[in-house]
């Protein structure tokens, strides 16, 4: 691979996470470990990981909670310059707590800082420099403001010419399925990389069928489509082209939660290092791997890593 020319640039929220330090019921449990996440800070991590600059956009409090949320993704090697400090207005806070046997997540994000995110903040010259722009289906779900941001953006890179990735992330306690399918096909159009998960697809195309669901969203607009299928790996279309990639087969899955940022953070780099089709979505499935084989970002693994495992 050659080496990072330019900067990708992602927008949106990251809350600060607390959760049980045992595997107790949140009523029970004696102590929580406190973190942030964010789909579209994993995203800038897992590039910075892998060796390519990347900014993040948005906004949090002028508090400690604030502070927390911009040290601990500045200290992954993120830039956070382009991060506003609200003082009238909180960081998100969410939980992960365990129910029933399966984990649950509890927000309380409504009227945060970054939900009041609008196309003020976006600086067109900065955009314009950019070799990607990163969206989520997450950010435009917070408010009409960040609704209103997203689409600024992707019109904002378009004219420039820089590429637009776009990964739905459907969460079903910010919108109803309706709302996210007018939404994001909307913004699909507006974007040349779409990189749904099978559930996503079918709830944007009403088709099970992987490839079927792939070419009806690339007719949206997108350049490329590239559906990820869990277990089975993942299913790339182009205009001219189907490439489909198998998952690295691993002993012991802990959390899959952001494996599918880290995917987005691979798929990008390799196209932007002009690596073929196949070889960036196997670099990209490599990199989710790792994701999926411990808790937290920390588990991210650098270049020469997920270049090791995409050869073997």
């Amino acid at each position: 691979m050659s080496r990072p020319t330019g900067h990708v640039l992602t927008l949106g929220e990251t809350m600060v996470l607390l959760h049980p330090s045992d595997s107790r019921p949140l009523r029970t449990t004696g102590q929580l470990d406190i973190s942030v996440a964010g789909a579209d800070s994993n995203f800038a991590i897992a590039m910075t990981r892998l060796g390519w600059p990347a900014i993040w956009l948005s906004a949090v409090s002028e508090d400690p909670l604030g502070d927390l949320v911009v040290e601990m993704v500045g200290g992954a090697g993120v830039d956070v310059s382009r991060v506003r400090r609200d003082p009238d207005h909180r960081t998100g806070v969410f939980f992960k707590v365990r129910q029933d046997g399966q984990s649950r997540v509890l927000y309380y994000r409504r009227g945060s800082a970054a939900s009041r995110l609008s196309p003020e903040d976006l600086d067109a010259e900065y955009l314009g420099k950019a070799k990607f722009l990163h969206l989520t289906g997450i950010t435009p779900a917070l408010s009409n403001s960040c609704k209103e941001t997203v689409f600024a953006a992707a019109e904002i890179a378009r004219t420039a010419g820089v590429p637009v990735v776009l990964d739905p992330n459907y969460r079903s306690k910010l919108w109803s399925g309706d709302e996210f399918r007018r939404v994001v096909r909307d913004l699909a159009a507006r974007s040349d990389i779409l990189l749904p998960g099978i559930d996503e697809a079918e709830l944007l195309t009403d088709e099970a069928d992987p490839e079927i669901a792939a070419r009806q969203l690339q007719r949206l607009g997108p350049d490329m489509v590239v559906l990820k299928l869990g277990a089975e790996g993942a299913l790339a279309v182009t205009h001219d082209e189907l490439t489909r990639v198998p998952a690295h087969r691993l002993e012991r899955v802990i959390d899959p939660v952001g494996a599918g940022d880290a995917f987005a953070a691979g798929l990008a780099l390799g196209l932007a290092e002009a690596l073929p089709l196949i070889e960036a979505a196997t670099f990209a499935s490599a990199a989710a791997s790792f994701a999926v084989e411990g808790l937290g970002m920390s588990r991210l693994a650098d270049r020469a890593r997920v270049w090791k495992r995409m050869r073997g």
